[in-house]
């Protein structure tokens, strides 16, 4: 049984509002393994919110219109006000949903393979690449880049840019599920993947994707890290263990 603190309503908890919901039209294949949706994440400047819709799929919404798709549901004749609404991720007449001028673009991306573990980056100019022997890059992520990171059964990382849905990157050295993902949050485009290989990994995105740690603390599967505000602390949990690892610059 769960205790609240003297500061904390226990009836105040009860009465969170249920905005609404996003679904996906179901086919008859839909109720076979992999149509589970394991992860969602919402990018760090509010703009989009994506979701794994099962079969290898990703949608990525921008969160301005699902507000406004939950609030005109909401107050729509008929409809109950303290229903949630339903967002679909299709139209009425089945195709893609056309966005407003003044709101970034809808994407669906087909990921090869079931999702587990989503990330947003962004990028901070001045903080450069931790390689400093390499002068020229591939990519030259700029301050409004907004980069999406899929975590695969497959072992594979996809990396892709939110703004047009293209694939940048394919980071391939885990041999088990990339069970969760994780951006440092100083912009430095430093991702850290979790797996069941029993590892992580650490990949410079401003150093075209070059992988420059294996962490190898635990002895089970890896479920999830985090990075502590200043980047420089990374804590991941297993199997019966968690680990505090410091990361040098």
């Amino acid at each position: 049984m769960a205790s609240f603190p003297d500061s904390v309503n226990e009836n105040d908890i009860g009465k969170a509002k249920f905005i609404g919901e996003l679904l996906v039209p179901v086919a008859p294949f839909d109720q076979k393994s992999g149509r589970e949706a394991w992860t969602v994440a919402f990018a760090p400047n509010g703009s989009y919110f994506a979701w794994s819709q099962g079969h290898r799929i990703v949608r990525l919404v921008p969160w301005s219109k699902c507000l406004k798709n939950f609030s005109m549901g909401q107050g729509a004749e008929g409809t109950n006000a303290s229903s949630p609404r339903r967002l679909s991720c299709q139209s009425n007449d089945g195709g893609q949903l056309i966005p407003a001028t003044d709101e970034p673009p809808e994407h669906t991306i087909d990921c090869g393979d079931i999702v587990w573990g989503l990330a947003f980056g962004s990028s901070v100019p001045e903080k450069q690449s931790r390689c400093v022997n390499i002068e020229w890059h591939r990519f030259k992520f700029g301050q409004d880049q907004l980069l999406l990171a899929t975590g695969l059964s497959n072992g594979r990382i996809k990396i892709w840019d939110v703004y047009t849905g293209k694939l940048l990157l394919n980071l391939m050295d885990h041999t088990d599920v990339v069970r969760d993902l994780t951006f440092a949050p100083d912009g430095s485009l430093m991702l850290v993947s979790a797996s069941r290989d029993k590892t992580l990994r650490v990949w410079d995105l401003k150093d075209d994707g070059n992988m420059v740690k294996v962490l190898r603390g635990h002895q089970n599967w890896v479920y999830s890290s985090a990075f502590s505000p200043d980047s420089s602390i990374l804590c991941s949990v297993g199997a019966n263990k968690a680990v505090v690892a410091e990361l040098s610059v």
